[in-house]
């Protein structure tokens, strides 16, 4: 019996060890995610709020440490799944901080599930810690209460900017839409995503390229290839070179790819300008102490006053000759018998002031009295804006917003198309569109969107989309009554007028006072008609603006009708992945405001396709049906 006693007594000092150090191990995993300081924009409020619940644990920890105290063995396993729990936390925690920012958008309803798994497992292993054999004090106590109260209350919230950075990716992705807008899309997105500066994409692409080998040649194919087309698109925004190996994510060939790798090693990383990835041959240096290739640097300069690598301003935009890293440049290439590659020797500058006089030329002869060169000198500026993100900014710098502005009420409806499409490409800067709104743009460019050609009033919309994503233009644009003819667009215009008019009535849709604006436009009944026309191509779009119209009493009503709800059954039955995962959170936005309406979706047999859906659905679709289904539970409940 001693023996047998004396066993005990070694087993329970052993495990007692063993949880004082999972304490020390706990903590520690509390104080390295305390420590990560970059968690993405898409998911950085949800990161700080599970850090911040983290460390309400830190008391507990701390308490147990200075009691000296063996761990009862009962308690023990507590501490394994409360371990557990927290390195779940930790790789979530973790990838949010240093994984690929483009992932993280593009799979955002995932990583939102394993937030909500994360707090689940939390809370589960929470449940099992004994306060009384801990000696665990009162105040300890009520703080891991209240922990567990936010935990078990913890509910995804859709913010404005996940909703708008969704609606930007299914345009982007879009494979039949071609819109001109594409190119305002890339860039708020490179600037939602941080993804706009050299040194942020350098590391972005370093994380698709750990993102790829961890997925492997043939896991998850379409969407890594999602992943690497808008990687390539934001670097051709951001000004890199395609053709640079250095700056390839994929290259042809093997052979390719150990080639680029030689040269790269061969070459000091030193002589490499942080911009193109190339040997410089003409460096300068920046306010900011930082080296660049002239052209590269001269380039970024003329949309950009902050340095590529730092982010920080310049307090000046003169660039001074770095002779002596020129000299040793060129002493390493002799040595190692390298031979610069040779540039087109002109001057930026100088092209950069004869565009200048060609534009305020043109900025002139919009005022002028003669119709032929009026229309001629708004048509060039229009070609000009849509070329490139530099001339848009020196355009504008020439004060070609307020005249063309004034030609939006031009009687010729030409010269009406002209200036508004110039202004439609002008407003993808994201400064010039304060710019055009202050002109008194926008309930001009509303007056052609009721009045102009097809083709202006097409323009006219995507022009209110480009605008309204300031949300103070979101709110002018729907007092100055710019939902209705948008909405009368979307119901009778061509295919591409109906996608402007319902990209921008999403986007003025996210602002609560215009979604009753929407409503009483008559929105829903076009919406449910694109429902039904498949053809058009544009079901996703219309069921995204139903999902946040459906969070409105006006919306319930609308929607509530049987033939609307058996059109969004049979898009849970049949549509694609995108189709059913979109109609199923409509569904359930309509049940949460009205029960009798999940009653109407049971009448055209939709538990079934649910149950399957939350198995099989995309991640998104699954919760929305698992959210479905708990809902028809209750209702057959109270029945």
């Amino acid at each position: 019996m001693a023996v047998e006693k004396g066993k005990m007594e070694i087993s329970r000092s052993i495990e007692g060890d063993e949880g004082n150090d999972l304490v020390a191990e706990m903590i520690e995993i509390i104080e390295t995610v305390g420590s990560y300081m970059g968690f993405r924009r898409t998911q950085r409020k949800e990161c700080l709020k599970l850090v911040r619940r983290l460390k309400l644990l830190v008391p507990l920890f701390e308490e147990i440490k200075e009691m000296n105290q063996l761990i009862p063995t009962r308690a023990f396993q507590f501490f394994v799944n409360l371990k557990k729990a927290l390195l779940s936390a930790k790789k979530l925690l973790k990838q949010c901080n240093f994984g690929s920012k483009i992932f993280l958008a593009l799979e955002s309803d995932a990583v939102m599930s394993r937030f909500l798994s994360v707090y689940d497992k939390l809370n589960e292993a929470l449940d099992g810690l004994m306060y009384q054999e801990l000696g665990i004090s009162e105040e300890v106590q009520e703080q891991i209460e209240l922990l567990r109260k936010q935990l078990q209350g913890a509910k995804k919230r859709t913010d404005t900017l996940d909703i708008e950075l969704a609606m930007d990716m299914m345009v982007i992705f879009s494979k039949n839409d071609e819109r001109n807008a594409d190119i305002a899309i890339l860039e708020r997105l490179a600037k939602r995503l941080d993804l706009y500066s050299i040194g942020d994409l350098e590391i972005e692409t370093v994380a698709v390229k750990k993102l790829i080998k961890e997925r492997g040649p043939t896991k998850h194919v379409e969407s890594t290839e999602q992943i690497v087309d808008l990687l390539r698109k934001f670097k051709q925004v951001a000004g890199f070179d395609e053709n640079n190996g250095n700056s390839k994510i994929f290259d042809d060939s093997p052979s390719l790819r150990c080639l680029d790798r030689c040269r790269s090693m061969l070459i000091p990383h030193e002589f490499l300008c942080p911009i193109s990835l190339e040997i410089m041959t003409d460096p300068v240096i920046i306010a900011t102490g930082q080296t660049y290739e002239r052209e590269s640097i001269q380039k970024w300069l003329n949309t950009h006053q902050t340095c590529p690598k730092t982010g920080e301003t310049l307090s000046h935009l003169a660039l001074a000759p770095n002779f002596a890293l020129r000299n040793l440049i060129l002493q390493w290439c002799e040595m190692n018998n390298f031979e610069l590659p040779k540039k087109e020797t002109f001057s930026i500058s100088e092209n950069k002031n004869a565009f200048m006089d060609e534009v305020s030329s043109l900025v002139q002869d919009l005022s002028s009295c003669q119709l032929t060169t009026q229309t001629k000198s708004v048509e060039k500026i229009r070609m000009l804006s849509k070329e490139n993100p530099d001339n848009r900014i020196l355009i504008a710098n020439c004060g070609a917003i307020p005249p063309l502005v004034k030609l939006l009420y031009s009687r010729n409806q030409k010269v009406k198309e002209h200036s508004v499409t110039a202004l439609l490409n002008l407003s993808l800067d994201e400064s010039n569109k304060r710019l055009i709104a202050r002109e008194g743009a926008i309930p001009a460019v509303i007056e052609v969107l009721q009045n102009g050609t097809d083709e202006a009033r097409e323009n006219s919309a995507a022009t209110l989309f480009s605008l309204s994503m300031l949300n103070e233009n979101k709110v002018m644009i729907g007092s100055l009554k710019g939902i209705p003819p948008l909405v009368k667009l979307l119901q009778h215009g061509s295919i591409r007028g109906k996608k402007d008019a319902a990209t921008a009535l999403f986007n003025l849709s996210l602002n609560q006072s215009n979604k009753t604006r929407a409503i009483k436009a008559g929105i829903i009944e076009p919406l449910v008609r694109i429902l039904n026309e498949k053809s058009l191509g544009m079901v996703d779009e219309a069921l995204s603006i139903l999902s946040l119209l459906a969070k409105q009493p006006e919306g319930v009503t609308g929607l509530g009708q049987l033939p609307v709800i058996k059109t969004l059954v049979g898009l849970v039955k049949d549509g694609t992945p995108k189709n059913r995962e979109c109609a199923t959170a409509v569904l359930l936005e309509l049940g949460l405001n009205n029960s009798s309406l999940i009653l109407a979706a049971l009448q055209y047999d939709v538990y079934d396709d649910l149950v399957e859906l939350s198995k099989s659905g995309t991640s998104r679709a699954q919760r929305k049906a698992n959210a479905l289904l708990q809902q028809i539970c209750k209702c057959e409940h109270i029945l």
